[in-house]
């Protein structure tokens, strides 16, 4: 069997039971705001909000690297390649 496969059935699986045993109704309130949804919904919007935040911050931080980096090349003279 493919390993892919193998390890893509197993995450699912323990994907699916974390929803099954977190079901709970939580309320989520934020100055006058309430919201109520279930623990396993939070988390996962939770999860999915940093990753594209870190996602985001990561190209960021790589286009303003490389902005540096040409300018640089440019005071000393070098040429790009």
């Amino acid at each position: 069997m493919n390993v892919k496969l193998i390890v893509g059935t197993i995450l699912a699986g323990l994907a699916v039971i974390f929803v099954i045993q977190n079901t709970t109704v939580t309320e989520l309130r934020f100055f006058f705001w309430t919201l109520s949804m279930s623990r396993a919904l939070l988390m996962f919007l939770i999860l999915s909000v940093g990753i594209i935040l870190g996602w985001l911050l990561h190209g960021s931080f790589n286009r303003r690297k490389s902005i540096t980096r040409a300018k640089q090349d440019v005071l000393t003279g070098q040429t790009l390649a």
